[in-house]
This record gives structure tokens, C-alpha cells and sequence, in this order.
């Protein structure tokens, strides 16, 4: 089934379509975003069964972008009615007039070009089986609150099994003189978070779910209660590991958390546009292994951040990142593609129609190669298998990354031992760990249960992942 369009935004698609008449007379450029998003979350555990709005996830609203042919100027808002369209034109053209008295001293504005823009008419929505919003709260809540009960079960050393979940549904309209585009979306997560005790010793584990879909992802977490518990029991066992440099096998968790933290941010174009990413010195060099081929895009993958169009009617992409080992392209916003004269790839995305578009990342991911996990297991003397990612930060002006992994299971002989070691703090120099890759499974997995921010804010919906993978990766 397809995800139903917002009736709410075909009310306001008549006065809307006025607006932008209106602002067109005015203006060689405007354009309108409509929004109109719904979120539900879910949350059991041991102290609380909760449901609930998505604080980031749930609003209605507009926002206006119109260029005098030099600058542009937005105006965001949430009512709309045949009374205040004037007074919305009022407001925008007294943004555009004060803008230059607006600026800080000794701060100009940057002047941009109007965009060239196709003729383009689009209406698509995405698939689903199962509606979260038919089905219910109360259903939700009981499937969750049965998952906790059976994680509990496996052992008395688990001291809480918390099963969550989330979905968001929306629909975007965007008009401009030359564009209608209208997309509905929706996306569900999931996670189990185990929380065990040996003694004074606590561990934890996570396992995330994610969809492009509804409510028929809930059923993929039953069959991995038993796995989930297992592992943070392995994981009381643990012992921390002797920091140094080893080969190495990244699950696909952990190679898309490395793809996101590595190359992700540092080679969104706002930052090129910033002077804060090194990646834009190396565009056409070497950065990684010839195994190496990186994809960006929201129609890259079907994942929770795949999308038809970007926040800026830019035509969703399958941007490739890195071919080869050799770095070719960014991901750029409308206006960074504008200063630095390159074509926009569709990735310029707005926590909500409250804030303004950057570049953001969408479905991030290393493509996948011919060798098998068992193989890689073999060619390694003595190394680990890394798995279950837990978070990362990297620095896109100097290329250093620092991950944390929750578990590094040990290679000796070609043959895993079956001991643990955790945690694990994986870091180093991003070139030297991706040219240091020289194996890559064949199959490839992307998942999508958080969230990125720019910055610490501006949070938008992503997902990652790729091949297993064997690198030369510095542990401690």
C-alpha cells in the first residue's frame, strides 16, 4: 500500500499555488515548502510504558524563499488563510529590504544567482505493509511490552530489556514558478536495549531495526531476543583490550558508522563552501583503497532517509562519493551548489520548515565486493571482529575519527576464540584506515534507527552501512 497524501496540505494547495503568484510578481525567484508531519514513540521498559508525539517529529507549517536576483530571504510561518496572504507578502518583503541592515558590521552577504530550474511535475508516495496508525497504540505497546518480557525471561543477571519504537509519516509539497512536487513518506524504527549485571558490573547492548515501510518491522525484533540477551551477557565477561594498531573486521553496523563519521560529513559542500572540510583539497585523489566505492543519496538505498526530492525541489540523487579509492564528488545543498558551481544533489534537507536547509547526508554506504566473512576470518593471524556501534565524532577539517564499539571479539589463527574485549575505542586518520582496506563482503546492510545533527542540532533522519570489512584499524 502506498502512503496517503495530507489532506491538510491539499486544503491549502489553491492558496498556496496564490501565494507564490503573488511573490512572483515581485520576485524573478520564490518558492513554498508546505510540511505537514506526524510522529508516534514508543517506550517500554522496566520503569515506564509511554507513548507519545515525536518532539522533533510532529508539526504543520510553510516556509517562503524568494531571491531579488542578488540575495535570498525566508520566511517560515503556519497559518495561511485568504486574509493574511498580503500581510505574508508584507513580512517578506521587509525581510529582503532590511537584509543588508540586518548584517553584523564588517559582515556582507553573500549574493547568489536565481536558480535555474527545469520544468518539473511530480507526485510519488512510498510503500507499506502494515499502517503503525491503524494498528494502534495499545497494539504496538503490547507486541513491545511482549519483547520485553521474553528478553527478561533469558536470565536473572538482566537487570531490563527496553523495547522502543517510532515511526514518522509525511507530506511535503514544494512550488516554485517552474516546479510542483508533492511527496508522502514513512518510516519506522525500533530498537532492544539490554541492561545486565554481574556483581558490581554493568553491560549493556543495542540492536537497532529500521524500515522504509510501517509497522512490519516490529516482527524483526522477535527473532533476535534470544541473540540480544546473549550478547550482553558475553559482554559481563569482557575484559578491556591492550590498545594498538590490528587487522581488523567491521560488521556492516560498524563499517557504516565509520562511513558516516569518515567521509560523511567531511564532504557535505556547505563545509567546502566554510573552508572546513579537507576533503575539497583531495577531489579527484586518492583517499581510500581501490575495494573503496562510497554512495550518497535519498534514492540511493531504501532506507528511512530515502525521499523523492530534497527541501529545496532538488530531484532526489545516487551520488557517488568515492569510486574506486578516488574521491569524486560532494553532497551539496541548493545554495552551496550556487557559490561553488556545481550541480545540487538533492541534499539539502530542514529539521522542519522552521529552520534552514544544509547539506545533510541521506542513505550513506560502501558498496560491496566478492570476499566472504569466513575468508576474512582466515587471512587474519591475530585481530578482531568489531561489532555493535555505539557512537562516533570525526573532525572533516583534519580527517580524525574517534568511534566507540561496544564489542571486539577475538581472531587468533584465522579462527575466532570465542573472548571478548570491550569497550573499544576505535581511531585514527581517515585516508590510512580506508586505504588500508583489503577485503569487502559481498552482501550490504544499511540501518537507520537515529539521527544526525549538524553541529549538535538541525537533526534529520539518516541511515548508513555497507560490506564487513577488514581494515588496519588503531584500537584502544
Amino acid at each position: 500500500m502506498k502512503v496517503q497524501e495530507s489532506l491538510f496540505i491539499q486544503k491549502k494547495k489553491a492558496l498556496l499555488k496564490r501565494l507564490l503568484d503573488m511573490l512572483l510578481e515581485q520576485y524573478p525567484y520564490a518558492s513554498i515548502l508546505a510540511e505537514d508531519t506526524k510522529s508516534r514513540n514508543y517506550n517500554v521498559s522496566r520503569k515506564n510504558m509511554s507513548v507519545g508525539e515525536g518532539e522533533r517529529g510532529t508539526f504543520r507549517g510553510f516556509v517562503v524563499k524568494v531571491s531579488d536576483g542578488k540575495h535570498y530571504a525566508e520566511y517560515s510561518f503556519n497559518q495561511i488563510s485568504e486574509e493574511n496572504l498580503e500581510d505574508i507578502c508584507a513580512h517578506i518583503r521587509e525581510l529582503v529590504e532590511s537584509s543588508d541592515e540586518l548584517m553584523p558590521d564588517g559582515v556582507c552577504e553573500s549574493e547568489y544567482q536565481v536558480p535555474m530550474e527545469e520544468k518539473a511535475e511530480f507526485s510519488g508516495s512510498t510503500e507499506y505493509e502494515i499502517d503503525p496508525e491503524t494498528l494502534g497504540d495499545d497494539a504496538i505497546l503490547d507486541h513491545l511490552t511482549a519483547i520485553r518480557e521474553k528478553g527478561l525471561a533469558v536470565s536473572e543477571k538482566i537487570l531490563d530489556c527496553h523495547a522502543v519504537s517510532s515511526y514518522q509519516k509525511y507530506t511535503k509539497l514544494f512550488l516554485s514558478g517552474d516546479r510542483v512536487m508533492e511527496q508522502s513518506v514513512m518510516w519506522m524504527t525500533c530498537f532492544l536495549y539490554f541492561v545486565a549485571a554481574k556483581g558490581e558490573e554493568i553491560k549493556t547492548y543495542y540492536k537497532p531495526y529500521s524500515n522504509l515501510g510501517g509497522a512490519e518491522v516490529l516482527s524483526r525484533m522477535d527473532a533476535d531476543i534470544e541473540d540480544c540477551a546473549k550478547a550482553v551477557l558475553e559482554l559481563l565477561e569482557s575484559e578491556p583490550i591492550l590498545p594498538g594498531e590490528y587487522d581488523c573486521i567491521c560488521s556492516p553496523d560498524v563499517t557504516g558508522m565509520i562511513v558516516h563519521e569518515a567521509f560523511g560529513h567531511g564532504v557535505e559542500m556547505d563545509m567546502f563552501v566554510k573552508k572546513r572540510a579537507l576533503a575539497e583539497q583531495y577531489v579527484g585523489k586518492r583517499v581510500a583503497s581501490d575495494l573503496v566505492t562510497m554512495h550518497d543519496g535519498a534514492s540511493a538505498a531504501n532506507e528511512v532517509a530515502t525521499y523523492f526530492f530534497d527541501d529545496e525541489g532538488t530531484m532526489a540523487h545516487d551520488t557517488t562519493v568515492i569510486e574506486k579509492g578516488i574521491l569524486k564528488s560532494g553532497i551539496s545543498d541548493l545554495q552551496s551548489a550556487l557559490i561553488l558551481q556545481t550541480e545540487p544533489t538533492g541534499n539539502g534537507r530542514r529539521e522542519s520548515f522552521r529552520r534552514k536547509a544544509y547539506t545533510r547526508m541521506t542513505n550513506t554506504f560502501f558498496e560491496g565486493g566478492t570476499d566472504t566473512v569466513e575468508e576474512m576470518i582466515a587471512s587474519i593471524q591475530y585481530g578482531f571482529l568489531l561489532e555493535n556501534p555505539q557512537n562516533g565524532m570525526e573532525d572533516p577539517k583534519n580527517w580524525g575519527i574517534q568511534c566507540m564499539v561496544n564489542i571486539a571479539r577475538e581472531i587468533r589463527d584465522g579462527k575466532l576464540t570465542g573472548k571478548i574485549f570491550s569497550p573499544i575505542v576505535l581511531t585514527g586518520y581517515v585516508p590510512d584506515l580506508l586505504k588500508s582496506i583489503s577485503m569487502m563482503s559481498e552482501n550490504v546492510r544499511l540501518s537507520g534507527s537515529g539521527m544526525c545533527g549538524k553541529g549538535y542540532k538541525e537533526w534529520v533522519k539518516v541511515s548508513d552501512g555497507g560490506p564487513y570489512i577488514k581494515a588496519k584499524i588503531r584500537l584502544g
